[in-house]
């Protein structure tokens, strides 16, 4: 019996309805020795951040204290990788615990190889009390690489505000030398302490000011701007000028007589205004890719002004999950714009376009992850999808996004679709005249992105140290700004583009345009390997495939919405400026 889709909205909206409530709930108060639960999340090497297995991966014991009640994931958490085991170790509020041992470890030939390769590899591992991280080493070596010491005392200090935790701190102690068929004492203490640091502000200690709000960050803002700026009143200077004269000329071919104008000079771009609005080659794939775009744009715009309001860094996976909601609520988006280009250029199969252009990023996103997952799994790493998480997510793209994209399209054929042109289309193409090698499309798509990379290439630097090191990303009011000017900068370039393009007679302005503006990404990805080779100590196969995939997804990505933006302002520029003359 097949599953009727009301029935699953409804479902989706209360589990929606009562995660909501749950968070609501639970708001960190607590009374005198109520329970306080330390969990154990996940250990890795500190250079591969990403490379993450559970905690009793590693040989480590568990506390006595076995009975807890269960803990429900996200899916934001599920995908990142989390994965929180109870520690064992009874922590009360307010009930201080002077060192007491919880366990010990047998430790054995393989039980200590296991921590002799760890601590080599300089694995951390994090905890959580009350969605408060904590970071620790496993342990270190000697100066000369030939002992190795493993760290057995967890001396916990927190810090209390009222009847809230606002403060957690890990402290380190007991080194002890790891020497096979002995055994090793694991303890912990745990100090309470008052704290003035507010509920609200209690994740300040985990952002790094010095770090996103240095000089250099504000000064490639304000240079960004200074470019916008300047590009914006170059453009405007040039096309006005140039477009001022260009009506004259044309103006004045109108009033010569037919020999007059046949022993003329004609050139330039109002010569192919017969073509000009000629469907662009494989119109299917073209607008999947304009809907797309827009799509992304729209979540990108959404989800930072919900992180200006909201500090989603609070609450483990919020971003991700946030994104996923985002993403498929705007699915209409996509099929209106996608759907509605399609629709002027002459397409009939729009069912199939539909369906490309919802699938488009959800099936790049899936199958990168996809193949990064069988990686994980081989490593037995934490960052290994499970499967219900993958039935969750195919759940969304085929019962939430493709209906959503269908009320789209449908809106967008029907509102918007008409082919409403300026200039009719001649029934048989105009040859297009040789030019020059520089103004050629792909020598135009090649340089048309260095300008918008150059715009956010600074920017991308403190994203990148926020996702891949071991930094908290917060001023997304800086990334508001980055991705305004971003836009601006795009739109002016690829119309920039076109006019030159056009003015060779060279009508074919879609492709260009949408090329011109996604080489962004290229330019991105190159960045990424410098980043990678210079700015980071990554090594091994999994990490690099999680790196570099990723960066394949998220270049793409800004590369199609790039495109988008790039086209929709050269789009109406075109228009305009083939609305402001007289057509014979």
């Amino acid at each position: 019996m097949l599953f009727p889709l009301p029935h699953f909205f409804f479902f989706f909206f209360t589990i929606n309805v009562f995660t909501i409530v749950q968070l609501l709930i639970a708001d960190g108060r607590y009374t005198d020795k109520e329970e306080v639960v330390l969990w154990m999340n996940t250990v890795g090497p500190y250079h591969n951040r990403q490379e993450t297995y559970k905690y009793f991966s590693l040989p480590f014991c568990v506390g006595t204290k076995k009975t807890i009640s269960h803990y429900h994931e996200t899916l934001g958490e599920a995908l990142q990788g989390v994965e929180l085991e109870f520690s064992g170790l009874d922590i009360k509020f307010k009930e201080e615990v002077m060192q007491t041992t919880y366990c010990e470890i047998e430790l054995d030939k393989a039980k200590r190889e296991a921590f002799v390769y760890a601590i080599k590899n300089h694995y951390w591992y994090q905890m959580y009390i009350d969605d408060l991280p904590i970071w620790g080493i496993v342990g270190e070596a000697d100066e000369n690489g030939e002992d190795y010491y493993l760290w057995t005392y967890k001396k916990l200090e927190i810090g209390y505000n009222g009847n809230r935790i606002v403060d957690v701190n890990l402290t380190s102690e007991g080194k002890v030398k790891l020497v096979p068929n002995t055994r090793i004492a694991m303890s912990y203490s745990v100090k309470w302490k008052r704290s003035d640091v507010k509920f609200e502000d209690r994740f300040d200690k985990y952002l790094d000011p010095s770090f996103f709000q240095h000089r250099i960050h504000w000064f490639s803002i304000f240079n960004s701007f200074m470019m916008v700026i300047f590009l914006v009143g170059l453009v405007s200077m040039i096309l006005m000028r140039t477009l001022r004269k260009d009506y004259a000329r044309y103006s004045k071919e109108e009033e010569m007589d037919d020999m007059d104008r046949d022993l003329g000079d004609e050139y330039g771009w109002k010569q192919v205004h017969g073509d000009v609005f000629r469907p662009s080659s494989h119109p299917l794939i073209f607008s999947s890719l304009i809907g797309s775009g827009c799509q992304i744009f729209s979540v990108s715009l959404i989800v930072i002004i919900v992180a200006m309001i909201e500090d989603l860094y609070t609450e483990r996976g919020s971003m991700l999950s946030t994104a996923i909601f985002v993403y498929a609520a705007t699915s209409p988006v996509n099929g209106y714009f996608g759907g509605s280009l399609y629709a002027k250029q002459g397409g009939r199969r729009w069912i199939k376009q539909m369906f490309i252009g919802a699938f488009l990023i959800p099936a790049m996103v899936c199958g990168t992850a996809f193949f990064i997952n069988f990686i994980a799994i081989y490593y037995h790493a934490s960052r290994a999808i499970p499967f219900g998480t993958m039935v969750a997510v195919c759940c969304i793209c085929f019962f939430v996004i493709l209906p959503l994209n269908l009320v789209g399209t449908i809106l967008g054929r029907n509102l918007s679709g008409q082919p409403n042109f300026p200039c009719r289309v001649n029934a048989v193409p105009r040859p297009i005249p040789e030019k020059k090698w520089f103004m050629e499309p792909a020598v135009i798509v090649c340089l048309g992105g260095i300008l918008p990379f150059g715009s956010i290439f600074i920017e991308m630097y403190f994203i990148f140290t926020s996702f891949w090191a071991y930094k908290i990303y917060y001023v997304y009011g800086f990334m508001m700004l980055v991705l305004v000017i971003l836009c601006i900068v795009t739109v002016c370039v690829t119309i920039v583009c076109t006019y030159f393009l056009l003015n060779a007679e060279d009508y074919r302005w879609q492709w260009t345009s949408f090329l011109s503006a996604a080489s962004t990404a290229v330019y991105v990805y190159m960045y990424s390997f410098y980043y990678y080779f210079f700015k980071t100590k990554m090594y091994g196969l999994f990490q690099t495939s999680f790196y570099f995939g990723y960066m394949a997804v998220f270049s793409t990505a800004l590369g199609i919405m790039c495109g988008a933006v790039g086209y929709m302002g050269t789009s109406a520029f075109v228009r305009k400026i083939y609305t402001n003359v007289k057509i014979d």
